[in-house]
């Protein structure tokens, strides 16, 4: 059965486009730097993203955790979002590899708030671990964006006290397609980002880490203790340009559906979606049934042919991508009504 998939914007297959460019990849060996196709979709990056270098990572959590690496010492602290999913959803890694700490703050709506975040800045005191770096996201995993002028006021922050700041960009294409603005006013206003590319971009692995090239130079030594030289890694990268140079301009069309989602599922006297919280292409949905009987519904929509998140924190989680049209929307929509 082909299923229709909600799931995340992980799901996303790669395109024809992309099937044809791997097998065709001229490829070499990334770890001598000598693959032509990763070095072109690292300049790509690069210039995309607008930094002086950048490096192919295997996933955006590498990516991450090679920023934090490269821009702390064990015992130091960053600041970073109750929220964030540097925080929630990446194993620990920060303190296993880094031996760094986290001092999580809760931002109102959790946008991050400048005033808050110099507030933890930790003062020179033998007592206190150095604060080193902030770590921020943009687009938030609750499918919200950061606004520039936020952006902006927090990277001034961080210059004032002489602390990096690292965007953990997921969806950074995202946030930028949300706010109307060119990435590069995003990502200005911090010092190393990565940027998934098998997210709503398509390809089938990878993502991308930039910043200077001190810094990148740097992290390609992490990358290689972490077991991140891939070698004919132009197989990959093949697709990862057709992500950066068409993909992200198709990124609307997740959005608008994502918002016709919500007023779908709105529709349903049961079923409530903040709709001015669906800035991106994810869409939580509250659903006024037993608890027991919406854990129910994955699996009944699954026999169906749709496979969905599971249900946490009392809400449902629906995502789409390239692979998902108003057809299917229509369906999920029908279907979770059979399902009560």
């Amino acid at each position: 059965m082909k299923y229709i998939d909600f799931r995340s914007d992980t799901v996303t297959l790669p395109t024809d486009e992309m099937r044809a460019a791997m097998a065709a990849a001229e490829c070499g060996d990334d770890v001598y730097e000598d693959d032509p196709t990763t070095n072109r979709l690292e300049e790509l990056a690069a210039q995309m993203l607008g930094k002086e270098k950048a490096m192919f990572t295997s996933s955006g959590t590498m990516g991450n955790q090679l920023g934090i690496m490269g821009q702390t010492r064990k015992g130091d602290e960053i600041i970073v979002s109750a929220d964030a999913h540097i925080f929630t959803s990446e194993a620990g890694a920060t303190a296993l590899l880094s031996g760094a700490n986290m001092c999580t703050l809760h931002f109102e709506n959790t946008i991050p708030n400048a005033q808050q975040i110099e507030a933890a800045i930790r003062s020179e005191n033998v007592h206190h671990p150095d604060t080193t770096l902030i770590c921020l996201e943009n687009a938030l995993a609750n499918g919200m964006v950061v606004p520039v002028e936020t952006m902006a006021e927090i990277y001034a922050v961080a210059q004032k006290h002489g602390i990096k700041v690292h965007l953990d960009g997921a969806r950074v294409f995202n946030a930028a397609t949300a706010l109307g603005v060119p990435v590069t006013e995003l990502t200005k206003y911090c010092d190393t980002v990565t940027a998934c590319l098998s997210k709503g971009l398509c390809a089938p692995v990878g993502a991308v880490l930039a910043g200077s090239a001190e810094f990148i130079k740097a992290a390609r030594r992490y990358r290689k203790i972490l077991g991140g030289g891939m070698r004919q890694t132009g197989v990959l990268a093949a697709a990862g340009i057709i992500s950066l140079e068409k993909m992200t301009k198709r990124l609307q069309e997740d959005h608008d559906n994502a918002k016709y989602l919500a007023k779908k599922l709105n529709e349903v006297p049961y079923l409530h979606v903040n709709e001015d919280a669906v800035q991106v292409n994810i869409v939580f949905c509250d659903i006024d049934k037993p608890a027991e009987q919406v854990k129910a519904m994955a699996g009944k929509l699954r026999e169906k042919g749709i496979k969905i998140g599971g249900y946490d924190n009392g809400k449902t989680r629906f995502v789409t991508n390239n692979d998902i049209t108003r057809e299917h929307i229509d369906l999920l929509v029908k279907e979770i009504q059979n399902c009560f």
